[in-house]
């Protein structure tokens, strides 16, 4: 006699249509479409968390690189400055104050700038 385990294939499709709710047409529906749908969806969100991680990095260092040259660094030197001073705040951070308190990301460049000289890096 065949055993099929209905229960749990039944539940493993439901649990698919479930995940494809909200796509257009049979992909909703039927469950050989509805299976590569969102196999599809899974693969491009596991893609697009690693994506969205670099495009908000990039995001930080323009908004850092713009307040620096205003402070008279260029984004490069403005980090290296805060490195040679041992200052440990990241991007995120750094790229916050920019847009939010400028006085506090003033005096993060004079302190990048003030460690510059002391390490005696020429054009600061």
């Amino acid at each position: 006699m065949r055993v099929t385990n209905s229960p749990a294939s039944r539940k493993r499709r439901i649990r698919t249509i479930k995940a494809a709710k909200g796509f257009r047409a049979r992909r909703s529906k039927l469950y050989r479409y509805a299976s590569d749908a969102v196999d599809h969806g899974l693969q491009y969100a596991y893609r697009d968390r690693k994506t969205k991680k670099r495009n908000y990095r990039a995001l930080w260092q323009v908004r850092i690189n713009s307040a620096a040259r205003a402070a008279g660094l260029t984004y490069s030197r403005f980090i290296e400055g805060l490195k040679a001073a041992n200052c440990a705040l990241d991007r995120k951070v750094i790229a916050d104050l920019a847009a939010q308190d400028v006085a506090a990301f003033t005096e993060l460049a004079q302190l990048a700038i003030s460690s510059l000289r002391a390490k005696g890096v020429k054009g600061v």
